[in-house]
């Protein structure tokens, strides 16, 4: 399980899946519905993402979210 906390780890994760699945950014953004720029912005950035745009595009890559509780005393950022 990858622990996720801040928005550069999200970007290299979710370029990182994509690209491991063989898929273009032109494809997944056909599939979003958007154009190939936006989702290279929003990969670049995903902050700018809506969670129901984030939901869709973790089912594209076959991706599921868990939450959980943070332990108390565990750090606040994961070193990748």
């Amino acid at each position: 399980m990858i622990k996720l906390s801040t928005n550069a780890q999200a970007s290299r994760l979710l370029t990182a899946r994509r690209k491991a699945l063989g898929l273009t950014q032109a494809t997944v953004a056909s599939r979003l519905g958007i154009s190939q720029n936006r989702f290279s912005e929003i990969e670049k950035q995903p902050s700018q993402m809506s969670l129901d745009r984030l939901l869709s595009l973790l089912g594209i890559l076959n991706v599921e979210l868990l939450l959980q509780e943070r332990e108390i005393n565990a750090p606040t950022q994961t070193e990748w």
